[in-house]
């Protein structure tokens, strides 16, 4: 894996992240997107001469009255089309124009980062024939912290993400709103305040920005890091729960997981196995064995941890990729027409990814459900109530909660249909088969989103049931891993024990938020 191009200063504090010098990583993208990293192009002499040569080797094809596709052609299935050679610049503008039809919410302010970063990597591979000015915009656009407000729904994922990036590229026009200052206003407004003039885009421009994937690309990145997190975070979750369970610890025995060596898996068993440390409670004689949603989490939770290597490889192969059409090799001198706007492998990453953090939604409610019901909790209260006997009557404790559980669970279940196997034939057939790839990762982060719920539900409930198990004197506080006090006695400090019915829903929305944040220390890779 190659090294990332975030660089630390002595206080280990990221700076910048360079384009066109080295492969980017997830992690770039994520730290541009969340952490408002400010970004540069390389000064590489070797990186300027291949954009320039793919500028100046355009321009040649011009003055010949050379025919190419999106630049003296119409678009998709216009193609037949030629375009009169003095309104070839006027045909970028058309391309951002007609494809403005985008519905539904518009992506966050994070989201829109990511993919102004995304599409920014493609383009400085340096093969898309794209200007200087275009590329210093993108910057300028990250580094001013604007961003294009950009409606979620329009694409098939092939032939590009062409209706979500027209508003980048309209934007760039000063045709579009933008987000400045976390104010909505007209983008040629912000760039008159700034002292900018509107970006004239060039032959090739316009279908450069918006002929590609970084949309899917950019919220695959998001989704990557929260995916990770997650497997972390189930496998804490996991250990809290056969604690508050009276649970085996032999289950995660070593030597019982070397005979099935899946790494991640085992990854997963190792840090279970370390938070209980072979704990052991007084166990019934009858109960050898715990239900599956205990004994088998690492090997649910492994699924997700094994995957992650090769999603991690298709997405960071999407990103440091050429993928607009045609390609442009100015020192070559080739105009190349092809596919590579077509997101399949991101498509493929964000279904397989949604329907593995899908299962630790299900794993959790079922854990959950074990935590309610007294015929299988192992002498808790019902609905986990720390409500006093006379009390008891009327109290519910986290009976809604599990509720909410299973409604979350369902829904995100039910988004596992795979996206990529409903393609549709578009464009008069031109885009006969399309990759559905935004569709699957917009899918992806509301399974992620439905899970994080799920995660934030169970870590309030087994943090009580853990806090009367210490009350009654069943479990000794100091008998756990440091990491597993440190963790108790923050959630206890921020949560109240459920003695008397109250409202959870804000209580649970501060937990998802921390969970989003990965504001939890767990394990160290």
């Amino acid at each position: 894996m190659t090294r990332s191009s975030i660089f630390l200063d002595a206080q280990q504090q990221i700076h910048q992240v360079t384009f066109g010098q080295t492969r980017l990583r997830i992690e770039d993208i994520t730290a541009i997107a969340q952490h408002g990293l400010p970004v540069k192009l390389t000064d590489s002499a070797d990186f300027w001469h291949r954009i320039d040569a793919g500028v100046a080797f355009l321009d040649q094809l011009l003055d010949e009255d050379g025919v190419i596709y999106g630049v003296t052609t119409g678009y998709g299935d216009s193609v037949t089309v030629r375009v009169p050679l003095h309104q070839v610049y006027e045909l970028p503008v058309h391309l951002t124009r007609f494809h403005g039809c985008g519905l539904g919410q518009e992506f966050s302010y994070q989201q829109s980062r990511a993919i102004l970063a995304t599409r920014l990597c493609s383009l400085s591979q340096g093969y898309s024939g794209v200007s200087r000015d275009l590329l210093a915009r993108l910057v300028d656009f990250l580094n001013h912290d604007i961003t294009p407000c950009i409606p979620q729904e329009g694409s098939v994922g092939a032939s590009g993400d062409l209706t979500p990036l027209s508003y980048v590229a309209g934007a760039m026009i000063g045709e579009r709103d933008v987000m400045y200052r976390q104010v909505r206003r007209p983008a040629v407004e912000v760039m008159q305040e700034l002292g900018w003039q509107p970006l004239t885009l060039r032959p090739k421009e316009g279908l450069a920005v918006m002929n590609g994937t970084a949309v899917m690309t950019g919220l695959a990145c998001l989704a990557y890091e929260r995916a990770d997190y997650l497997t972390k975070l189930s496998s804490r979750v996991t250990a809290m729960m056969s604690l508050a369970l009276k649970g085996n610890s032999h289950h995660f025995d070593d030597i019982l997981f070397s005979v099935k060596p899946h790494p991640g898996q085992n990854e997963v068993a190792g840090w279970i196995r370390h938070d209980l440390n072979h704990h052991e409670h007084p166990r019934n004689a009858d109960r050898l064995q715990d239900r599956y949603s205990i004994r088998c989490a690492p090997h649910i939770i492994g699924v997700l941890r094994d995957s992650l290597p090769w999603f991690r490889q298709m997405i960071e192969n999407e990103l440091n990729s050429a993928n607009d059409n045609p390609i442009v090799d100015g020192i070559g001198e080739h105009v190349l027409h092809g596919g590579h706007f077509y997101g399949g492998h991101i498509a493929m990453v964000m279904d397989s990814m949604k329907t593995a953090v899908a299962n630790l939604a299900d794993l959790h409610d079922r854990q959950m459900a074990l935590l309610m019901d007294t015929r299988y909790n192992n002498g808790l209260p019902a609905n986990l109530s720390a409500a006093a006997p006379e009390r008891r009557f009327i109290n519910h404790g986290f009976k809604a909660v599990q509720i909410g559980c299973s409604a979350w669970t369902a829904e995100a279940l039910k988004l596992t249909m795979p996206a990529s196997v409903f393609s549709r034939s578009t464009e008069c057939h031109n885009q006969d088969k399309v990759s559905m790839g935004t569709i699957a990762a917009r899918d992806c982060l509301r399974v992620l989103e439905l899970t994080e719920q799920v995660l934030a539900a169970s870590l309030l409930a087994v943090q009580q049931a853990m806090r009367l198990r210490v009350l009654r004197k069943e479990l000794a506080l100091d008998s756990l891993m440091p990491e597993l006090q440190a963790m108790l006695q923050r959630l206890g400090e921020q949560h109240a024990l459920v003695d008397e019915d109250r409202q959870l829903e804000a209580e649970l929305r501060q937990l998802i938020g921390a969970i989003q944040q990965q504001q939890f220390a767990l394990y160290q890779e």
